[in-house]
């Protein structure tokens, strides 16, 4: 009798499991900061798949099928617009897929770089520059839509979703103070750094220090010889004391720089994407406390 009940409840159990996960809300984010900020938020009630994975450079990704089917089975799709995913409705296209696309940066006050932020990168319009998650109160922006599209498309989850999002937001007032705090124990005159491509003017914005990159706001963007002979002139004339390599982006180039002028490579920021479970910044929290910390040591000495 008891081999046959536990039998039964074996039964009982496989059958149940996946009807339970199929009960979680699929959706697609397509990069892997914007994955965190959606399983943050989503918790246990999602089933999140993030197109362009850790260490990815969204800028030049090339979409898949596989990439078509997960978009065509998802309730939600979460972009960060402003031109990042220029590929995407390419993919929207190619899915078929009849979710609401999400752009998680509706309501962002943006940012516009004319000719490379103050840099002559030989555009000859404004950019519109996506990178506004560098921001932490930007980041704020995103949790919020998301909590908001989810709900909408799971009313039954909205609880769960805004405890998710309010204790998420609470955590992100912490590390917002940390950041302030450590900026503001750097030195004014060696708050400036160089980066490979223009994905740190939010954060340069919202928190004081001067990055300049010979790369426009896209790393499919090539640095020409006159970018590059400029930013050298610029590090000697301004004693720019650091470089930085990104975890996207080709080092040889702020390699050849570093070597020329002498600054020292600060070591290596995160600015598009996370970087694996056993890297230095798998969630988002982790990537700007650890891009943080690379730029006080290198900066404040």
């Amino acid at each position: 009798m008891f081999r046959r009940s536990l039998a039964v409840a074996l039964f009982v159990v496989a059958f149940a499991a996946p009807a339970f996960a199929q009960d979680k809300l699929p959706v697609v984010a397509s990069f892997s900061i914007l994955g965190d900020f959606v399983k943050n938020v989503g918790g246990e009630r999602v089933a999140l798949t993030t197109l362009v994975g850790p260490d990815g450079d969204a800028h030049v990704y090339s979409a898949t099928p596989a990439d078509a089917k997960n978009l065509a089975a998802a309730k939600v799709v979460f972009v960060n617009g402003l031109g990042f995913e220029g590929w995407m409705d390419r993919l929207v296209k190619a899915s078929g897929t009849k979710a609401p696309l999400v752009t998680v940066t509706r309501g962002i006050k943006t940012r516009r770089l004319e000719g490379g932020h103050g840099h002559d990168h030989g555009h000859s319009h404004a950019e519109t520059d996506p990178h506004a998650w560098q921001s932490v109160a930007n980041a704020k922006i995103y949790v919020a839509n998301i909590r908001d599209a989810l709900a909408k498309a799971d009313p039954a989850g909205k609880a769960d979703y805004e405890a998710n999002a309010k204790a998420y937001l609470e955590t992100l007032d912490a590390l917002e103070k940390d950041i302030r705090s450590a900026v503001g124990g750097i030195a004014e005159a060696r708050r400036r750094v160089i980066t490979s491509h223009e994905a740190f003017a939010y954060f340069e914005a919202a928190y004081g220090i001067d990055f300049v990159a010979p790369q426009g706001v896209s790393t499919e963007s090539e640095a020409s010889a006159q970018d590059v002979a400029k930013i050298i002139r610029q590090i000697r004339a301004q004693k720019i004391p650091a470089v930085f390599l990104e975890n996207v982006s080709d080092a040889r180039l702020v390699k050849r720089i570093a070597d020329e002028t002498g600054a020292r490579i600060g070591g290596t920021l995160y600015s598009d994407a996370l970087s694996g479970a056993e890297g230095p910044a798998p969630t988002y929290i982790d990537m700007m406390r650890h891009n943080l910390r690379q730029l006080a040591e290198a900066l404040g000495s």
